[in-house]
């Protein structure tokens, strides 16, 4: 199978085979960012499919995934490079007892301190020198600081990074780069401006629905589509957390696991913190969800 989408078609058709259902805008925005050599940058509340989405290309194009996780106070030791200080600190040891007995020069022990042999590569720089095809997620960018973001756009504008004591390090593949953000707070222009952007919100009733029986093959198609229209009217409560689509997934998986094949009061009470996180959310839901009734499918 060749690597490189074909057509938006073809995006679709591989990333469905992959398990990820798409919209029109989601397969468009996949095929631009490949056909352009441009990240994508996929905005929109937890749990709708951001770093699924990044999964599924990988999948689809048979690349590796190198997933970089972003936290507050990240910096790039921990997602460019650092180097082996346990490693140059022993060399270093060797080299002085070497010269007890009239062995190497300093000069040539400090040359090779910073030489590939004590360089430890981390999911940035391993992406950019993996021989591989590779698809490069950077989640949650929005968690890193303005300093972060600006070593991210170096890379992200040239596929290239500057290591002060080798070089200038070029990719040996541009990776496919997807970045995701919650929306936290705003990113910078700069980064914008080098990525595709794309919106993921909430899926429709009709299109969770297929996620779930696409996901969850058991399930029977009368209580997925009750329980993402219940899904739907939680979403729409004033909840500190509104369940996500992973967690529509994990209700309709606990369902099956416990033998109900539809939602009632009862069932509602007794797995409702499956989907609701908080005890708040959870009475605030009690007391003013309806359940709509179990359709029945032809």
């Amino acid at each position: 199978m060749s690597l490189e989408f074909a057509g938006v078609e073809d995006v679709r058709t591989r990333l469905e085979a992959a398990g990820y259902l798409v919209d029109t805008s989601i397969e468009t925005v996949v095929y631009l960012a490949e056909r352009l050599g441009k990240p994508i940058l996929v905005e929109g509340p937890a749990g709708v499919g951001k770093t699924e989405l990044a999964k599924a290309v990988a999948s689809a194009r048979d690349a590796e995934l190198v997933r970089l996780q972003c936290y507050e106070g990240l910096d790039e030791a921990k997602a460019l490079y650092e180097w082996n200080y346990r490693k140059q600190l022993l060399r270093i040891t060797h080299a002085r007892g070497g010269d007890a007995a009239g062995g190497e020069a300093w000069d040539e022990v400090e040359d090779d301190l910073f030489s590939e042999h004590y360089l430890l590569e981390r999911p940035l720089l391993h992406a950019l020198r993996n021989r591989r095809q590779t698809v490069l997620l950077i989640d949650e960018v929005d968690k890193v600081d303005l300093e972060f973001e600006a070593l991210l756009l170096e890379i992200l504008s040239d596929f290239q990074v500057t290591i002060p004591e080798l070089g200038t390090v070029r990719g040996t593949h541009h990776p496919f780069v997807v970045l995701t953000s919650n929306g936290t707070r705003e990113l910078s222009e700069a980064l914008k401006r080098r990525c595709l952007y794309l919106h993921i919100d909430y899926p429709s009733v009709e299109r969770e629905r297929a996620i779930v029986l696409s996901r969850v093959p058991d399930a029977p198609e009368a209580m997925a589509d009750q329980l993402v229209r219940i899904v739907r009217s939680l979403r729409q409560l004033e909840l500190k957390k509104p369940p996500s689509v992973s967690e529509t997934l994990d209700w309709a998986r606990t369902l099956l696991e416990l033998g109900f094949g539809a939602v009632d009061e009862q069932v509602l009470k007794g797995t409702v913190n499956v989907v609701l996180k908080h005890q708040q959310d959870v009475e605030r839901a009690l007391a003013h969800l309806t359940i709509p009734p179990r359709p029945e499918m032809n």
